[in-house]
């Protein structure tokens, strides 16, 4: 990173006066407004490899100085390096001043749902170590229903509110 884009993007991240560490989505955009030399975008932010490569080596060095929070411990170099590939592709599709205002919405939404529950997190574990077909059926049956309770329910819909050719549509 040549000094210029290295200073830049020090004292964007050094917060200007700000007390503690900015979040990982406003390091990634002050690094890309570093990199790209401004903040006015016509569109979604495209990174060339070179621009990527710069905008990861301000965001690893902004963790290392604990300017860019981290929860943890910081991995080494290589890790960390692989870690703000990911996160760069993240912001960029997140966040809205770099996607050209385009709200992200994703591709499979539940997808990761019971992933942090403890209970989903036992069964799965006792149904590895059973061999049994029914008691891993039954025990696949658990798993499947709290999935399904963990699951974000659909809003109910406001049938007055819908116009009337319309409300054909309701099951």
């Amino acid at each position: 990173m040549d000094e210029a884009t290295q200073g830049s993007t020090e004292a964007r991240a050094s917060g200007g006066g700000r007390h503690g560490p900015i979040s990982q989505k406003e390091g990634v955009y002050e690094a890309i407004v570093a990199v790209k030399g401004t903040s006015e975008f016509n569109g979604a932010v495209t990174l060339s490899d070179d621009e990527r490569t710069l905008v990861r080596e301000a965001l690893r060095d902004g963790f290392k100085r604990g300017e860019i929070a981290y929860a943890g411990d910081l991995p080494d170099d290589k890790e960390l390096f692989t870690y703000t590939s990911g996160l760069v592709s993240n912001w960029l599709r997140k966040d809205t001043r770099l996607s050209g205002g385009v709200k992200y919405t994703p591709k499979h939404p539940g997808i990761r749902a019971g992933s942090g529950d403890e209970s989903i997190k036992a069964m799965k574990s006792l149904l590895t170590t059973v061999t049994d077909p029914a008691e891993k059926l039954e025990i696949q049956k658990a798993i499947d229903a709290r999935t399904a309770e963990l699951k974000p329910q659909p809003k109910p819909i406001k049938v007055e509110a819908l116009p009337e050719h319309l409300r054909k549509y309701l099951h």
